[in-house]
């Protein structure tokens, strides 16, 4: 495929639905080979990998949950084996529910910090060795909510405000080796996880965004197309805050 991006292999981990599976095709139809990494969607993925063959792309569902010890470095392994290379990682994998301080538990605050901040880890170290001596993109995902929690939120916030710090300090560490290492932060994004807050506050979310609607899944995929472009290649160390302007 031509494009921005051709000749470039990207693994979307998260990438089998909601901004995960926007961001695969997006980075698919910029003329990206396309590992599309999944936990447990296997229709969805296998779905989008079709989706991307049929269109003239190349593409591969590779499963794993970043959660788990090794699963991480196996994913980036198998999608550096099958596609020969690895240009960009995009992280879009996380965990979110809500719990109020009187029902967090251990369990609770070890599940969110293993997937949205060791994940984030081991896979910024499986990629880097992957891309070293080539250099590469790699994009994670934080969160509005890590600059300004609401309640119940805070535990999910506080993994997100891990992610800006960690690319903050792997940017500098990778920056040698030619990797840049940056994030977004979405505000409220509409897909199936955010339903709920949705039809709750969807009103309000829109009142107090200038633009005057709720972010959609394609609205983030144009920002992570242009991080693992050569057009960002003087971008390290930021997160991009994507929230329509929200106040």
């Amino acid at each position: 495929m031509t494009g921005k991006l051709a000749g470039k292999v990207a693994l979307v981990v998260g990438g089998s639905r909601g901004i995960g599976a926007a961001v695969a095709r997006r980075l698919a139809a910029d003329g990206a080979a396309v590992a599309i990494g999944y936990r447990s969607a296997t229709a969805e993925a296998e779905t989008i990998v079709n989706e991307i063959v049929a269109s003239g792309g190349r593409a591969r569902a590779v499963k794993g949950d970043i959660g788990v010890d090794g699963d991480a470095m196996r994913m980036v392994e198998e999608a550096h084996r099958h596609f020969g290379r690895l240009d960009a990682l995009v992280n879009a994998a996380g965990i979110g529910p809500y719990r109020p301080l009187a029902k967090v538990d251990e369990a609770y605050v070890r599940a969110m910090f293993d997937t949205n901040v060791l994940g984030s880890i081991m896979l910024t170290k499986a990629a880097a060795a992957a891309m070293a001596g080539q250099g590469g993109r790699i994009v994670h995902f934080s969160s509005r909510l890590a600059y300004s929690p609401i309640p119940t939120s805070t535990v999910y916030a506080a993994s997100k405000a891990a992610v800006v710090a960690l690319v903050q300090g792997y940017a500098k560490e990778l920056g040698p080796s030619g990797i840049t290492v940056n994030a977004v932060a979405p505000g409220v994004i509409e897909t199936d996880m955010t339903t709920a807050i949705i039809a709750e506050r969807g009103d309000q979310i829109r009142a107090a965004t200038p633009l005057g609607r709720i972010g959609q899944p394609d609205d983030i995929a144009g920002i992570v197309s242009f991080l693992v472009s050569d057009d960002a290649r003087w971008i390290s160390g930021r997160t991009i805050l994507a929230d329509g302007g929200l106040t």
